[in-house]
């Protein structure tokens, strides 16, 4: 979230403070993989059941934490902060923060903080300056960038990328900015510009 001179923010401390983080998200597993399903329809009305299940692996999560350390390595403020739900979902974000901490290991050149996803949304308003990279999931780094991209003045603003972490460019330069708004004919390319620029 870089916030752009001149572009209101309901952000009272932009105005006198240097805001700058980025969101990496994870977006190839987590609660986006689409494995569960719908059951028991045939039960009648009120029978069927519903399951969501998302899916966290090794690899999957140590390949973006450490491109978000590698990441943290390039910015005047080195750290990383870890977006987790561990509290609640004991399974896939427990592993989630055991490759996180074994990650940070390698890089003791980097501060680090594992906060819990209802704690770094209030951090998003109420202490952004003390943000450089978050790295998240896939659902917790959607809500957030959002909502990072919301305080920075708009959705339309925020650069935004799909990145293979081992290849020399973009998968593809992405922002989601306003679907309410795509029947009007009008576009502001503010975000998809910025998202080609900085990759």
């Amino acid at each position: 979230m870089h916030f752009l001179p001149g572009v209101a923010s309901p952000l009272r401390k932009a105005d006198d403070t240097e805001l700058d983080w980025v969101v990496v998200r994870e977006n190839s597993e987590g609660e986006y993989a689409g494995l569960g399903g719908r059951n028991l329809g045939g039960r009648g009305p009120g029978g069927e059941v519903a399951v969501q299940t998302a899916l966290f692996t090794e690899v999957g999560c140590e390949r973006i934490m450490r491109f978000a350390f590698d990441l943290a390595r390039t910015r005047a403020h080195k750290k990383v902060s870890s977006v987790t739900k561990s509290n609640a979902q004991q399974y896939g974000m427990v592993l989630w923060d055991d490759v996180f901490k074994r990650v940070a290991a390698d890089y003791p050149d980097v501060r680090t903080e594992s906060v819990l996803v209802d704690a770094m949304s209030a951090k998003f308003v109420l202490k952004p300056e003390d943000l450089s990279v978050v790295v998240a999931s896939n659902l917790n780094a959607d809500i957030l960038s959002d909502l990072g991209s919301a305080l920075a003045g708009s959705l339309g603003l925020a650069a935004s990328a799909n990145l293979i972490p081992s290849a020399a460019s973009p998968a593809c330069a992405s922002r989601s900015t306003a679907p309410p708004r795509t029947s009007r004919a009008r576009a502001w390319p503010t975000g998809s510009a910025r998202s080609a620029a900085r990759p």
